[in-house]
């Protein structure tokens, strides 16, 4: 079978919080929100129900991939009306208005609807949003292409560092959670673990993740 080992990076964490992971080909950008999800701390993936919303930015091909509906619905208007808009904002003339049409033009998919293939093989690289108030970054990298893989499912290689808790505040608010976190004599350490637990934060664990990519088996569609 073929299959992607894809490097999934944390923009801006230090030290670095990044997994290795091998993924079967062949996958809708769907799919691989589930597996950044289910190998960071993240609780949107397969098989919880969605917390935020996140895209795929596809630059180079002006595009996004994501579950924001309201962009979607947006763009599909903007398609639909695009000479009356278009004449409507340039009429218009200050920067609002400008990059607003620009961000129009902006091809907007769904990502159970697009897979990841084409774009992964030809440009290496996807740019990853998740939590557009937190606003997590992520770098996918593609490092090889495989052709034996014998599982239907992902699988973590390699990693380091724990990922962050949902609606812990950004990158700011994660290392500052951190520091309470791991601080026993802080005054608000237990209230922190308390919260911590209630939000499923683990550390790092190899183990108990590829238990969790062992669900992401691709439907029939996908392959």
């Amino acid at each position: 079978m073929k299959a992607y080992q894809i490097k999934i990076s944390l923009i801006g964490s230090n030290p670095l919080i990044w997994r290795r992971v091998i993924m079967p080909a062949f996958a809708t950008f769907n799919r691989l929100n589930d597996i950044i999800q289910n190998v960071t701390n993240f609780e949107s993936g397969y098989p919880y129900e969605p917390c935020h919303l996140f895209q795929f930015d596809l630059y180079k091909e002006n595009m996004k991939v994501t579950n924001d509906d309201e962009a979607y619905r947006e763009h599909k208007y903007y398609m639909k009306n695009k000479k009356k808009i278009k004449k409507r904002l340039e009429s218009m003339d200050d920067e609002f208005s400008k990059n607003y049409l620009e961000n129009l033009k902006t091809v907007i998919r769904k990502p159970a609807g697009k897979k990841i293939d084409d774009y992964l093989t030809k440009y290496k690289e996807i740019r990853y949003t998740y939590d557009f108030g937190d606003n997590w970054e992520f770098l996918i990298e593609l490092e090889k292409i495989v052709d034996d893989y014998k599982f239907g499912y992902p699988k973590l290689i390699d990693g380091a560092n724990t990922s962050p808790p949902e609606d812990v505040g950004g990158i700011p608010g994660f290392y500052e959670f951190l520091k309470i976190y791991k601080d026993k004599n802080h005054p608000d350490h237990l209230k922190v673990r308390k919260w911590a637990d209630s939000q499923n934060y683990r550390e790092y664990d190899k183990e108990h993740i590829n238990g969790t990519l062992k669900f992401i088996k691709y439907k029939r569609n996908e392959k």
